[in-house]
This record gives structure tokens, C-alpha cells and sequence, in this order.
């Protein structure tokens, strides 16, 4: 499988959308380097002051490219960025990928998938309904979150739009995705 990096995005505050950079920086074991939720510990206001202490398995959010799309073909106007991703994909089914999948994003950078984000009532803050629209059921009635997946940073390196995408599933015993 491979894909692309269409946009990268950072915020240094907490604010739900990033704006979009030329490029980024990944920082093992912190995250994307000047964006409010990189670190060794949970970032996420509302998690901070559960357990500030927990380590943080959000340190990267990834969304695909062809949720915009099909947004946009629902009458929402969205850029990347908007929704808090700092990468924005093409190409990769993220919300397929198991547990412990890693993304090589350009020459360096490699991030390890530690779950699904679980989409918030701050979509509707972007637009009326977002929140609803980020949500579906599978065949068997579950549910599905379809605002990307988080991950943690393995190898530093630099990222920017037009990098490719390597997707090395793991070895063992593949777990589906679970809201982190």
C-alpha cells in the first residue's frame, strides 16, 4: 500500500483547526514539533485533567484525504487542516489499518497508529451537523468514527504535501482500531 501527503498542519494553541504549513516537523516520542498536543504526555485538555501523567497516544492526527471528499459531496466546506489534523492522506484506507501499523511519511519520518480519534460535539462548531456526518453504522450495527486515526512518532524527520506514504503493517496478531 502506498499513499500521499496532501497537507500538513499545526497549531501552536489548542484550537480544533491547524493551519497548513509548507512542511513539519515529526520528533520521536513527542510529536509534531511546535503543535500544542506534541509531547510525552497527554496533551488533550480534557484528558490532562483526567490523568495528566497518562502518555500520549495522540501525538499525530491523520485524516484521508477522501473523507473531505465526501464531506464536500454532503454539502460541507472543509479545507485540510480544519478538522485538527496535522496530516492529511491519499490514497490509504486509515480507518482499515490494525494496531501498530507504521506510515514512512517522506525520506525519515515514521509514525506507529495508535488508534481512532473519536470525533467531538467541536465539528459542530465548524459547521452545523459535521459532528453527525463524521459518524456511521457498519452491516452489524457498530459504530464507526470516521475523523482519522492518531499515532506516535518512531522516527524524526521532516514532512510536507507531495511526500509519499509507505504503509508497513505489523507482524503477530492483527488488532482493529480502537477509539484513543
Amino acid at each position: 500500500m502506498k499513499g500521499i501527503v496532501t497537507a500538513v498542519s499545526r497549531s501552536a494553541t489548542h484550537t480544533m483547526a491547524k493551519g497548513n504549513e509548507l512542511s513539519i516537523r515529526l520528533v520521536k516520542g513527542l510529536g509534531v514539533e511546535g503543535d500544542a498536543h506534541a509531547g510525552e504526555t497527554v496533551k488533550h485538555r480534557s484528558r490532562v485533567k483526567k490523568d495528566p501523567t497518562v502518555a500520549n497516544l495522540r501525538q499525530v492526527h491523520l485524516i484521508h484525504a477522501e473523507l473531505h471528499d465526501e464531506l464536500r459531496a454532503a454539502g460541507f466546506v472543509l479545507a485540510p487542516g480544519q478538522m485538527g489534523e496535522n496530516v492529511t492522506t491519499r490514497g490509504i484506507d486509515l480507518l482499515a489499518l490494525p494496531e501498530r501499523t507504521r506510515l514512512k511519511l517522506g525520506a525519515t519520518a515514521v509514525v506507529e497508529v495508535t488508534g481512532l480519534r473519536n470525533p467531538c460535539v467541536q465539528l459542530d462548531g465548524i459547521s452545523k451537523g459535521l459532528m453527525a456526518a463524521n459518524l456511521a453504522r457498519d452491516a452489524e450495527g457498530g459504530l464507526v468514527r470516521k475523523t482519522g486515526v492518531m499515532a506516535v512518532v518512531v522516527s524524526s524527520g521532516d514532512v510536507c504535501a507531495g511526500d509519499p506514504i509507505e504503509v508497513e503493517l505489523p507482524s503477530g496478531t492483527r488488532r482493529p482500531l480502537a477509539p484513543v
